[in-house]
């Protein structure tokens, strides 16, 4: 319980940090703040993934190391599995949390859907990262319509 409480308080300052900092260099575009938090959490994930599947034995296909992500990489990181995996067997995926742990300390009302993505950017790279360490090169965005319910979409990258 105490240690996410830490995670969470930990990654709102990460996202006020990030975004003072840009506004005391005076840019305007959040574009660059996302970047930042998008690049930090891609880090985490590649070590975090290469922590987990140490011991284990490699995957059969993208559908495994999806389903790996949902269930055992999402518990260690959020303390919940996704509630919801689809996919259209292209290599795009979608990730449905109804009650996504960084969205929760935030009002479910409608002004705060406009601030919610910049607290999704550093999961985003998360997800990406992890997949990366697996051998996917992907894209990873998030969706918001209701709060604290996220999508997240991957599409994998064909080489």
């Amino acid at each position: 319980m105490a240690d996410e409480t830490l995670f969470e308080f930990l990654h709102m300052e990460m996202v006020s940090h990030v975004y003072r900092q840009q506004a005391t260099r005076g840019e305007t575009d959040s574009r660059s703040g996302v970047s930042v938090l998008e690049s930090m959490g891609f880090r985490v994930g590649q070590g975090l993934i290469e922590r987990m599947t140490r011991d284990s034995p490699s995957f059969k296909d993208e559908l495994d190391v999806m389903k790996f992500i949902c269930k055992d990489f999402w518990i260690q990181v959020f303390r919940k599995q996704v509630d919801n995996l689809r996919t259209n067997h292209q290599g795009t995926y979608v990730l449905q949390d109804n009650k996504f742990t960084q969205l929760t300390q935030l009002s479910t009302g409608k002004q705060y859907l406009e601030e919610a993505p910049k607290y999704l950017a550093y999961s985003c790279g998360l997800v990406r990262g992890a997949l990366s360490n697996l051998g996917l090169d992907s894209v990873v965005t998030a969706e918001l319509s209701t709060m604290p319910s996220c999508k997240f979409q991957v599409m994998i990258q064909k080489m």
